[in-house]
């Protein structure tokens, strides 16, 4: 565990099994989905078995403050792909009512610790809407740039919507 600094102190920790609710809370909220891929009306079973067998190469790290599950972050790595070994993948979402109060700063500051300093990863990637301002400029603030631009992504709220495609490079 780590504790990280802002107005609010939020502890860093892995996801367990037992977290399923509160996961199911965070992907239940009309903010999260929207800036997501999940889709409404989460099954609390699918993210009791998403948590209790996690594949290899997933972290999934979950920002607390007190015992209350306010954000989520995925990295997932690799290992299967010898050729992609040094490339993590990153997915995020923050409860609606946390969102703006540094829980993805703080999620993201240990994401980067983990990826650089006990993962060895060079190449960080994320997919990200293109209307979804606060998290492009969080992802700008680590490091992310825009590679490119994919149209028509996803199916969101009855359109189509774009994403960037966004990458943190780590010169070794």
């Amino acid at each position: 565990m780590s504790k990280l600094s802002s107005s609010v102190n939020y502890t860093i920790r892995r996801a367990e099994a037992s977290d399923a609710e509160a996961m199911q809370r965070i992907f239940s909220g009309p903010k999260a989905v929207l800036g997501t891929l999940q889709l409404p009306y989460p099954s609390l079973d699918r993210w009791r078995k998403r948590l209790a067998e996690p594949p290899d190469g997933s972290f999934n790290l979950l920002a607390c403050v007190n015992d209350e599950v306010v954000g989520q972050l995925g990295l997932f790595t690799l290992p299967q792909n010898p050729r992609r070994r040094h490339v993590g993948q990153l997915g995020m979402a923050v409860h609606d009512d946390w969102q703006g109060k540094g829980v993805g700063s703080a999620l993201m500051q240990a994401a980067m610790d983990l990826a650089d300093n006990w993962l060895n990863l060079s190449r960080l990637e994320l997919e990200v809407y293109t209307d979804n301002e606060p998290a492009i400029a969080l992802y700008k603030k680590f490091g992310f740039v825009t590679e490119g631009t994919l149209k028509n992504f996803a199916y969101r709220d009855g359109q189509f919507v774009d994403v960037y495609t966004m990458a943190r490079l780590r010169e070794k």
